[in-house]
């Protein structure tokens, strides 16, 4: 099959998104299929829209440029929208990103949410009922693995964040710091975070270190233990797959997809049973050591999926192409490919 992926790729560290593009290319391309990041060929299978936002870096074509490739050069393309992010995650109150992103799925043929929590938070903002399919984001297990670790009398917990939002968590992380402040937990456990902190926020009694990425955050994140996480309203929390898969039980929230990657690999928490759930992870870390080498949400296993998807979906194909709604709706038609009224 003739796919085109619809990013952007970035050199270096670019985040999960830019990670899920490469990974996806290189399974493609060792099954003996065809990748690409644009629209010029005229013979493509499976146009994968990644993010219709053209302002985002990642970006490599929108919802308006895949309609304009099924009208005038190419009407069998079946296009795939990956929804991997929401307002929730933003501070959008008014679900802006949301409903962006659903005006920009009309022209999608099916759907993959990264999370059945997100496809929820979809479905709450007008999100109809089209197909869809739920594939769990994954990380390379060949990158982010472990040797055996030195012993130390401590727990070392570990995090890793590029974003300073309010949403990553830092109201829990300085919860913990306070905690280290005194015995028990001072001689107990001991925590790093890795990354970048909001202005004005400094630890007192954990260890912060800058952002890291490739080997050297691989290393780090050997160093230690636990993989905590204290980040809201995720909808495929990356950062959590690469600690899983260094071999870190996880702590981790309540909250956005959190449950869907984590249950079954380390313990639940709220800030107000977080130091019962410390002397828990103490208590029965040997058990979580060894549940977690059977994580499964790797890049591979992710990606099997998504070519599953596309051939099940190419094997429909002639149903899903006269199911469709372009032609049904010229003012639509009209308006998106003028981009009336289209901003993110």
């Amino acid at each position: 099959m003739n796919v085109s992926i619809g990013m952007t790729l970035q050199a270096g560290a670019w985040g999960g998104g830019n990670r899920f593009g490469k990974a996806l290319a290189d399974h493609l391309v060792a099954n003996g299929h065809q990748v690409s990041f644009d629209l010029r060929s005229s013979d493509l299978d499976i146009i994968l829209l990644a993010e219709p936002d053209r302002t985002r870096k990642i970006s490599a074509y929108d919802h308006v440029a895949i309609l304009r490739y099924l009208l005038f050069k190419n009407h069998r393309a079946l296009v795939v929208h990956r929804i991997n992010n929401s307002s929730e995650a933003r501070d959008d109150p008014e679900k802006r990103f949301n409903r962006y992103r659903i005006r920009a799925n009309r022209v999608a043929d099916h759907t993959v949410f990264v999370s059945q929590w997100l496809h929820d938070r979809y479905r709450e903002a007008g999100f109809g009922h089209r197909p869809v399919t739920v594939i769990l984001n994954g990380a390379d297990a060949g990158t982010w693995r472990c040797g055996p670790k030195d012993h130390n009398p401590r727990l070392r917990l570990v995090t890793h964040h590029w974003s300073t939002n309010a949403h990553k968590g830092i109201d829990l992380y300085l919860q913990l710091d306070a905690l280290l402040a005194s015995p028990p937990w001072s001689e107990r456990l001991a925590f790093t975070y890795i990354g970048n902190l909001p202005e004005g926020v400094a630890f007192r009694h954990a260890h912060h270190l800058p952002p890291l990425s490739g080997a050297s955050l691989v290393e780090e994140l050997c160093r230690h233990d636990v993989y905590l996480t204290a980040s809201r309203h995720e909808a495929g929390p990356n950062h959590l797959l690469e600690g899983a898969l260094c071999g870190l039980p996880l702590l981790y929230p309540d909250s956005g997809s959190m449950p869907e990657y984590a249950v079954g690999f380390g313990l639940e928490y709220t800030p107000d049973t977080l130091e019962a759930t410390l002397t828990r992870m103490l208590d029965e870390f040997a058990t979580w050591r060894e549940r977690i080498r059977a994580f499964p949400h790797t890049a591979e296993r992710m990606c099997q999926n998504y070519l599953a998807l596309f051939t099940a979906l190419l094997d429909g194909r002639p149903d899903i192409i006269a199911a469709r709604r372009h032609w049904r709706s010229p003012l639509w038609l009209a308006r998106t490919l003028m981009r009336v009224g289209d901003h993110p």
